[in-house]
C-alpha cells in the first residue's frame, strides 16, 4: 500500500516518538538490526491505511475523534517485534488477526472510529476496553480484592484508569518483554477475558505495595 522506502517524516510527531522507541527496545533486546526504522514506519503507515478503509465519518470537536488515531499502536509495535522486524510477517500477521473478535481488545486502533461500533459509541470517544474489559476488572476487584478496591476509593482514583494505560501500551514499561509476549499470546489463544485476568492478577502482586502506599 505503501512505498517500501516510508520516511519516518510522514508520521505525526507522537508516532515518531514511539518508533524511536521501539527500535531502541528492540536493539536492546537483540530483536532488530538497524534498518529496523523503516521497516516499523512501513507497517504503521500500512496499518493506518488499511484500517481507515473501515473508519466512520464523525464531525466532533473531541481530539481523540479526529481522523488518526491519536495515540501510539504499540500493539503493532509489539508484533512487529516478535516477528523480529520482518516488516511483510507483521502486516499478514495483523490483517489475519484484525478477522479475531480478540482484536477489539489487544489492538485499540483497530475500533477507532470504527463501523463495527454503534454511532453513538464512537461519538461518546469512549475505546470499548474501558467500559468492557476495565469495567469487569473494578467488579472482579470489588469481589477478590476488597482491600485493593478500598485503596483505589480512597486516593480518588479508579482502577480502570490504570488498567487502560496498561493495556494501551500493552504492558510496556511495566513488565519484562517474555510477560509481554505472554499476556498477548494468552489473550489469542484463550479469548479476550483473559485480558481481564491478567489486569487482576497484577493488582493481586502488587497488593501489598498498594496498601502500604495507601497508609503512607
Amino acid at each position: 500500500a505503501m512505498d517500501a522506502d516510508v520516511k519516518k517524516e510522514n508520521l505525526s510527531s507522537v508516532q515518531q516518538l514511539g518508533v524511536e522507541m521501539t527500535v531502541r527496545y528492540g536493539k536492546y533486546l537483540n530483536l532488530l538490526k538497524e534498518d529496523a526504522e523503516s521497516g516499523l514506519c512501513f507497517v504503521l503507515m500500512n496499518c493506518e491505511e488499511f484500517l481507515k478503509q473501515q473508519q466512520r465519518t464523525v464531525v466532533s470537536s473531541l481530539c481523540c475523534l479526529q481522523e488518526h488515531y491519536a495515540g501510539y499502536d504499540w500493539f503493532a509495535s509489539s508484533i512487529f517485534l516478535i516477528m523480529s522486524g520482518d516488516r511483510q510477517k507483521t502486516l499478514t500477521f495483523l490483517q489475519q488477526f484484525s478477522c479475531l473478535l480478540v482484536s477489539a481488545f489487544l489492538w485499540l486502533p483497530r475500533l477507532h472510529l470504527s463501523v463495527h461500533l454503534p454511532v453513538t459509541t464512537v461519538e461518546y470517544g469512549i475505546h470499548p476496553v474501558y467500559f468492557c474489559s476495565a469495567h469487569h476488572v473494578e467488579m472482579l476487584l470489588k469481589a477478590e480484592l476488597p482491600l485493593v478496591c478500598s485503596a483505589f476509593h480512597m486516593s480518588g482514583f479508579t482502577p480502570s484508569q490504570i488498567c487502560l494505560q496498561w493495556i494501551t501500551q500493552c504492558f510496556w514499561n511495566y513488565m519484562d518483554w517474555s510477560e509481554i509476549c505472554h499476556y498477548i499470546a494468552i489473550c489469542i489463544f484463550l479469548g479476550p477475558d483473559y485480558q481481564i485476568y491478567m489486569c487482576v492478577s497484577v493488582f493481586r502482586h502488587l497488593q501489598q505495595d498498594i496498601l502500604k502506599h495507601t497508609e503512607a
